[in-house]
C-alpha cells in the first residue's frame, strides 16, 4: 500500500496531467451548439461563398493563388486579367518567359520572385505531371512558390476537396473571436478541423475569409454588422446584437467586383 506521502504525490500528478490534457483540448470557446449556431447563420448568410479570385482552369487558380500572398485579391485580379488570357496552360505561361510573366505581375509585391517561382511551377508541371495541376497537398506543396494554404485553396476550389486554408483573415479571426486559437497558421487549421462541424467545412474557408474581409475587419471589426453578435466571445466587441440574419445579394467577383472603368 502507497504511504500517505506517495499517494499525495500520486494524486498532485493525475491533477497536473488532468490540467495538461484539458488545456491540449481547450481549443475553443464556444459549446457545439454555438458552433453550430455560427455557421448555419452563415450558411443562410451566403448559401454558396464564392473565391475572389479570377481564374479560369486548375491551372491558373494554382497560379493567381501563389500570386497572392502578401497581395489582395482585388491587385491579383488586375495583373492576371490580360496574363491568363494569353497564358492559361503550363505551355503558354513557359513560352512568355520569367521577364514576360514580371511584365503582367509587376504590380503585386514580391513580383520578381513570384514571376521566378511561376516559371520553375509551370516546367515542373509539364516535367512531372502532364501538364495537370495534382490533386493531392504533398503533390501540390512540391510546386515552387505553393505553401500549405496554397495547396488547400487549390484541393478545395479546382477539386472539390474539403479543406481549411489559413490565410491572415482566418487566422485574425480563430484567434480574435476564440474560435480555434492558435500561435500558427498550422495549429489554428488544426484546430478548426477539430471544432467546424462536418456539413459545414466545405464552405468554412470561404465564410470565414469573407466575414473578416467585409465584417470582422482587421482595424476596426464593424460589429454592428454582424450576424453573431450575441455570440461572438471577442472581449472588444462593441455590440451584442446581431443584425437580421438575411441571405446577401449574389456574390460579385472578379472584374464584376470593380467600380466601373476598370
Amino acid at each position: 500500500m502507497a504511504t500517505p506521502k506517495i499517494q499525495s504525490h500520486m494524486q498532485t500528478a493525475q491533477k497536473s496531467n488532468g490540467a495538461a490534457r484539458g488545456r491540449r483540448h481547450a481549443r475553443t470557446a464556444y459549446n457545439k451548439v454555438e458552433i453550430e449556431e455560427i455557421f448555419r447563420r452563415f450558411s443562410v448568410q451566403r448559401p454558396e461563398p464564392k473565391g475572389e479570385l479570377e481564374h479560369v482552369n486548375p491551372f491558373t487558380l494554382v497560379v493567381a493563388v501563389a500570386l497572392s500572398a502578401q497581395a489582395t485579391d482585388v491587385g491579383v485580379n488586375r495583373a492576371t486579367r490580360a496574363l491568363f488570357a494569353i497564358a492559361d496552360t503550363p505551355e503558354k505561361m513557359l513560352a512568355l518567359g520569367e521577364q514576360g510573366v514580371i511584365d503582367h505581375i509587376k504590380t503585386i509585391g514580391l513580383y520578381r520572385n513570384k514571376a521566378k517561382n511561376v516559371i520553375a511551377l509551370c516546367r515542373m508541371l509539364i516535367d512531372e505531371f502532364a501538364s495537370e495541376v495534382p490533386s493531392t497537398r504533398a503533390e501540390l506543396m512540391r510546386l515552387p512558390g505553393v505553401g500549405r494554404k496554397t495547396a488547400n485553396v487549390v484541393m478545395s476550389m479546382a477539386f472539390g476537396i474539403p479543406t481549411l486554408a489559413v490565410d491572415t483573415h482566418v487566422f485574425r479571426l480563430a484567434n480574435r473571436l476564440k474560435l480555434a486559437p492558435g500561435t500558427t497558421p498550422d495549429q489554428v487549421e488544426d484546430n478548426l478541423l477539430r471544432v467546424i462541424p462536418k456539413q459545414y467545412l466545405f464552405h468554412a474557408h470561404h465564410w470565414l475569409i469573407l466575414h473578416g474581409r467585409y465584417t470582422c475587419k482587421a482595424r476596426r471589426p464593424e460589429c454592428e454588422h454582424c450576424i453573431m453578435a450575441d455570440l461572438c466571445r471577442y472581449p472588444a466587441k462593441t455590440n451584442d446584437v446581431p443584425v437580421p440574419l438575411d441571405e446577401l445579394p449574389a456574390q460579385m467577383v472578379g472584374a464584376d467586383a470593380l467600380p466601373k472603368g476598370e
